[in-house]
């Protein structure tokens, strides 16, 4: 013997609706609401805090053709062009805690389409002029060989 089954349409409470009202916000709904936007910008400034505290002792070390050029703290704002004998130049910025090449005169401009960096052994390098620039004592991105 075969069975059939048959679909059932859902009565009104099984679809949410109550002696056939529409559902409404009740007082305790709104106070979740507004205890989960609490929480979520109290994450909020906790991060934004950690991420200033972890790149206090962060810096930025530039060398150009494996010289150094320069340290330079990322908890300090600062912009430098370094210009070469040929005419070429390469233009870093760190901002915010946050270390940029906004501009260089290379052809390919790979090192101006970078991504900010901002954590430990992060590099961002430009190969026609032969400038690197990597971070040291900032916070541990996270991510391994393995993972990478």
């Amino acid at each position: 013997m075969k069975k059939i089954f048959q679909m059932k349409e859902p009565s009104q409470k099984e679809a949410g609706a109550q002696d056939g009202k529409a559902l409404h916000i009740r007082k305790n709904d709104w106070l979740l609401i507004a205890v989960l936007l609490v929480a979520a910008a109290g994450i909020y400034v906790a991060i934004q805090y950690y991420q200033k505290v972890s790149t206090k002792n962060a810096v930025a070390v530039v060398t150009v053709d494996g010289v150094e050029y320069g340290r330079y703290p990322l908890s300090e704002d600062h912009t430098e062009t370094i210009r070469f004998e040929d005419g070429s130049y390469n233009r870093f910025a760190i901002q915010d805690g946050y270390v940029s090449m906004p501009e260089a005169s290379c052809p390919d401009q790979i090192c101006v389409h970078h991504s900010r960096i901002s954590r430990n052994k992060e590099t961002i390098v430009c190969l026609p002029d032969k400038v690197v620039i990597t971070i040291e004592n900032g916070e541990d991105s996270g991510i391994d060989v393995l993972q990478h």
